[in-house]
């Protein structure tokens, strides 16, 4: 799972990219140059109780990358976001899964906002309708080159550009009006015919109100806000203070903990952030473990055990037999896959089983 970290010159974005990552990338000035990668393991209460139960060698959480890009330096200006956008990074921006949208809504006079004032929901707005534009421009090319072309070849080619046209003619609209893809309500097979142009505004995208401090004790009142005038489908708002995180990445565990509480934080807004990632993206996790590893995989909610035995290795799919499936804290609470199978928690599944968050799964497999 990749997200992309975007939002406006000023935003705190490379902030929330350092807290993210626990990385020290550079903050200074508006807009950087530089890409920025790093990798978070997932936190997951369920594994550690898994692995001391197995005492493995080797614990592996679930991991997401973030990659910071370079942030948008526009202001009234409105033109194609991607129009001086390098074409590396502009492939990393429509290759990543989600995006998540670093929106300033702290005040700080040593850094003042790029427009002077501060104002979550335009500055929102204008990155919003930067990427309307952009899918805006790649739809009309698509459209037009389809109009001229699309005629030619095998039936069954102009059969499937004809149905290819109708869904970027039935997307020209929306656009225009300043609606984004992902509210556009198309079908599987609609979905399906456009996917390869990875649209921006078609991505799931969580909103990240970077607040300050001060206002730490009315976080969920302006999430409230701020959600209230973005309903878009597949998009979440939530809150955090970069810069308040920043600092208890610095403090030792309980040290932290102990800042939180005084601060009245509930949990930590930057694992908060990960598991809306997750939600957004319909994802859930499995576990698999044993005397060498624990681990947590990532599949879409839905997937099946077929689909499960494929993330962890093509042969397992190849050669499936069936799949043994305890959930985890029946496990935990039973304390061995002998005592799951005596107590009837322990279930013997084919291909087709839908697998749960939190399920515990054993391959079996011919070789």
């Amino acid at each position: 799972m990749q997200i992309a970290i975007i939002g406006l010159a000023g935003s705190g974005k490379s902030t929330v990219f350092n807290t993210l990552t626990r990385s020290h990338a550079d903050t200074g000035g508006y807009g950087g140059v530089v890409v920025n990668v790093g990798v978070v393991k997932v936190p997951d209460h369920r594994l550690p109780q898994l692995t001391a139960l197995f005492r493995p060698k080797k614990e592996t959480p679930a991991d997401v990358t973030y990659v910071d890009l370079p942030a948008s330096s526009r202001s009234a200006d409105l033109r194609d976001v991607t129009s001086d956008m390098p074409a590396d990074q502009l492939a990393r921006l429509r290759n990543a899964d989600a995006l998540l949208h670093v929106v300033r809504v702290f005040d700080d006079a040593s850094n003042p906002h790029p427009d002077g004032s501060v104002d979550a929901l335009r500055d929102i707005e204008r990155l919003e309708l930067e990427f309307i534009f952009s899918d805006l421009a790649q739809v009309e090319r698509r459209a037009e080159k389809l109009r001229q072309t699309g005629h030619h070849g095998a039936p069954e080619e102009r059969e499937v550009n004809d149905r290819e046209l109708a869904v970027h003619e039935r997307l020209l609209p929306g656009l225009h009006a300043g609606k984004p893809i992902r509210d556009l309500d198309l079908g599987d097979d609609e979905a399906k015919l456009v996917r390869g142009f990875r649209f921006l505004t078609e991505k799931p995208e969580l909103v990240v109100l970077n607040i300050g401090e001060v206002d730490l004790p009315r976080q969920a009142e302006l999430v409230e806000q701020i959600a209230a005038r973005f309903p878009h489908r597949r998009s979440l708002v939530d809150a955090l203070s970069a810069k308040v995180e920043m600092e208890m990445n610095e403090l030792e565990p309980d040290d932290a903990a102990a800042f939180r509480e005084d601060l009245g934080l509930q949990e930590a807004s930057l694992d908060r952030v990960i598991h809306l990632s997750y939600r957004l993206l319909g994802l859930i996790s499995f576990f698999t473990g044993g005397p060498e590893e624990t681990r947590a995989w990532t599949i879409p909610d839905g997937a099946t055990a077929l689909d499960a035995a494929a993330a962890i290795h093509s042969d397992l799919a190849r050669g499936f037999i069936r799949a043994e499936v305890v959930h985890w804290d029946d496990l935990v609470a039973l304390g061995s896959t002998a005592e799951a199978r005596k107590a009837g928690k322990l279930r013997s599944e084919g291909k087709t089983y839908r697998v749960r968050d939190g399920d515990y799964i054993t391959v079996l497999f011919n070789v």
